[in-house]
C-alpha cells in the first residue's frame, strides 16, 4: 500500500530526512513518533505529496508520487498539526467546500457530509461558525475533512491535540473503524495513545528511522531480572550454568541487593529453574520478574543514543 525507498529532504546544508525507507501493508495503524526537529512532519509531507523530495521514491498503491501526484493525493487524507481552517465558515459549509475540492460527486456530497459529521460527532456544532468552536471541536473538524471522501491512506498529524478524554476515548473508536478500509500513519507526542490504537511504530531520529517494530514484539519480555544479596562473583558461576542464560549482566545495587539481567531465549520457562538453582545454594532470592520493554522505555534509549552520539 505505502513504499517509500531511500526518502531523503534537504534544505540546503540540512538534511531534514536522511534515507528513509520502510513499507506499510493494507489496513495497518502505524505511529510515527521522535522528538521536535526529527524529521516526521517533514516524511508527512512528502507522503501527501505536499514537498517534494530532494531523492527516493514514493509509491501508494502502487502509484508514484511523482509521475502521479493527483491520482495519489485522491487517495489520501491529511490531518496536519493546527490544521489551518476557515473560521468564517460554518462547518456544514465548510465540510461542502471541502467535498468539492476532493472532488466528491454534487449527487454524494449531502450523504458524505452527513456521514462524516456523525463518525466525528459534529452534529450539535454542524451550523456554528468555526471560529466560534472549541480547540477539541476544531480538531474534530479538521479530522472531518480528512476523511471526508473515505481515503485508503489517512495522515493524521496530532489527531487527539485538543481533545479532552471523552473525546480522546471516541477518536479512538474512529480511527479503529477508520482502519477497517484504509492505512492510518498517524503522529503524536503522545506514547499512550500509540500503544491504544497502533499495530506498528516508527520512531524517527535527527532525520532517520532509528526503530521500526511491531507493538505486540516490544511487550513481549526480553530478559530475566533477579535480585539477589549474592556478588557477581558468587552469582554468574553458578547461574550460568543453566543451559537457557546465555549472558548475566550485573545491573548495580539497590535497596542492598545485587540486581542482575539474564538473557535468554525463554525468560519465562527460566524462571523456576533461576528459583530453584538459587534455593539450593542457600540464598534468599529478593526478586524475579520478566523484564518487558514498553514504549516509552524505547523511545527514551533512541534519543540517549542521539544524545550520546551529539556529546
Amino acid at each position: 500500500m505505502i513504499e517509500v525507498q531511500r526518502l531523503t529532504r534537504s534544505y540546503g546544508d540540512l538534511r531534514a530526512v536522511d534515507d528513509v525507507s520502510f513499507d506499510i501493508g493494507r489496513s495497518r495503524v502505524v505511529g510515527l513518533l521522535g522528538h521536535n526537529g526529527a524529521g516526521k512532519t517533514t516524511v508527512m509531507k512528502m507522503l501527501t505529496g505536499y514537498l517534494e523530495p530532494s531523492a527516493g521514491d514514493i509509491r501508494i498503491d502502487g502509484l508514484d508520487i511523482r509521475e502521479q501526484r493527483r491520482e495519489v493525493q485522491k487517495r489520501i487524507g491529511y490531518l496536519p498539526e493546527n490544521c489551518p481552517l476557515y473560521p468564517e465558515m460554518t462547518v456544514i459549509d465548510y465540510l461542502e467546500y471541502q467535498a468539492t475540492l476532493h472532488g466528491v460527486p454534487e449527487t454524494e456530497r449531502p450523504a458524505a457530509i452527513r456521514e462524516t459529521i456523525e463518525r466525528t460527532d459534529l452534529i450539535p456544532k454542524a451550523d456554528q461558525v468555526i471560529a466560534t468552536l472549541s480547540r477539541g471541536y476544531r480538531q474534530r473538524v479538521g479530522v472531518a475533512q480528512a476523511i471526508l471522501h473515505k481515503p485508503t491512506v489517512l495522515v493524521l498529524d496530532e489527531p487527539t491535540n485538543g481533545l479532552d478524554p471523552s473525546q480522546i476515548q471516541h477518536m479512538r473508536t474512529l480511527i479503529r473503524e477508520l482502519a477497517e478500509g484504509a492505512t492510518l500513519i498517524i503522529s503524536t507526542h503522545i506514547l499512550q495513545e500509540v500503544e491504544a490504537i497502533c499495530d506498528r511504530v516508527l520512531i524517527m531520529r535527527a532525520g532517520r528511522l532509528a526503530l521500526d517494530s511491531q507493538l505486540d514484539a516490544l511487550s513481549k519480555p526480553s530478559r530475566l531480572l533477579v535480585s539477589l544479596e549474592q556478588p557477581p562473583t558468587d552469582v554468574t558461576p553458578l547461574l550460568m550454568e543453566l543451559e537457557p542464560v546465555t549472558l548475566i549482566e550485573h545491573l548495580g545495587t539497590m535497596d542492598g541487593h545485587h540486581r542482575y539481567a539474564l538473557d535468554t531465549a525463554d525468560p519465562g520457562g527460566t524462571a523456576p529453574l533461576v528459583a530453584r538453582s538459587v534455593s539450593a545454594a542457600g540464598w534468599d532470592l529478593y526478586g524475579l520478574q520478566l523484564e518487558v520493554t514498553d514504549l516509552e522505555t524505547l523511545f527514551g534509549a533512541v534519543n540517549e543514543q542521539q544524545e550520546a552520539t551529539h556529546a
